[in-house]
């Protein structure tokens, strides 16, 4: 009889293997590692791409042998004037604070949200889940609510969805829809398939049409619906579902 052998798990760099487990971010993992506060079967370490055995390898963090976090999935109104980071080199206020003494796991924002604006945004601990969302090619779309300056035509309309090159990058929105108009100001909804830096931003600015403010309402089938400015709330297992799915 042939005898079959239990196939022996990949090896993965210790760091990738504690952000995995919802730990921490990679880069803060690599950081604990190069402290030398991170142990493979009982060995100090302090190379972040130390090969680690899932299962097979214990990996401890200052002493006390790492375990899978549960998955946390959240979504947060994020108010205007907070950076979307950890923390902020010149001393600004993060969207941290608005989970401040919630005692929540080590969690990370799923894409970004620039100072300047609001709304919807994603946080978990899942990297994969976040890499599958924040990936033009299997994440939602997003869409915003964004008011510009002057009121832009069907023909300025147009060319946002069609696009043009802004510093070497090439821009544009899924839909642009006009919602209402005032005298001097418009409200659209811009629909992303893409994520690029301050890409709305750059889009009505290179159309003549400045943003004064831009919230985000939606990512795919998750509304921002009625929650308050700066809560959150965990998402439903449906919801984590449906966002995973293109």
């Amino acid at each position: 009889m042939l005898k079959t052998s239990t196939p022996v798990p990949p090896r993965h760099g210790v760091a990738r293997v504690l952000s995995k487990a919802g730990l921490a971010s990679r880069s803060q993992a690599a950081a604990w590692v190069r402290e030398g506060r991170v142990s493979v079967s009982g060995r100090v370490v302090r190379d972040p791409e130390y090969p680690v055995r899932a299962g097979i390898d214990e990996v401890c963090v200052d002493g006390k042998a790492v375990t899978a976090e549960a998955r946390v999935y959240l979504a947060l109104n994020k108010p205007r004037g907070l950076v979307t980071s950890v923390s902020d080199e010149k001393g600004r206020d993060t969207v941290y604070r608005c989970f401040e003494a919630a005692g929540l796991p080590w969690i990370a924002p799923v894409g970004r949200l620039d100072q300047a604006s609001e709304g919807l945004l994603l946080f978990t601990n899942d990297p994969a889940w976040a890499a599958h969302i924040t990936d033009p090619a299997t994440g939602p779309d997003k869409t915003y609510r964004v008011q510009v300056q002057g009121v832009p035509g069907d023909d300025a309309l147009a060319a946002m969805v069609a696009g043009g090159d802004d510093g070497g990058e090439w821009l544009s929105a899924k839909a642009v829809t006009l919602l209402k108009s005032g005298g001097k100001t418009a409200w659209l909804e811009i629909t992303l398939d893409e994520g690029r830096n301050r890409q709305i931003r750059r889009l009505t600015k290179a159309a003549g049409f400045p943003v004064l403010r831009l919230v985000r309402v939606a990512i795919g089938p998750l509304a921002l619906g009625g929650l308050a400015k700066g809560a959150w709330r965990p998402l439903t297992p449906d919801e984590v579902l449906a966002l995973s799915r293109r």
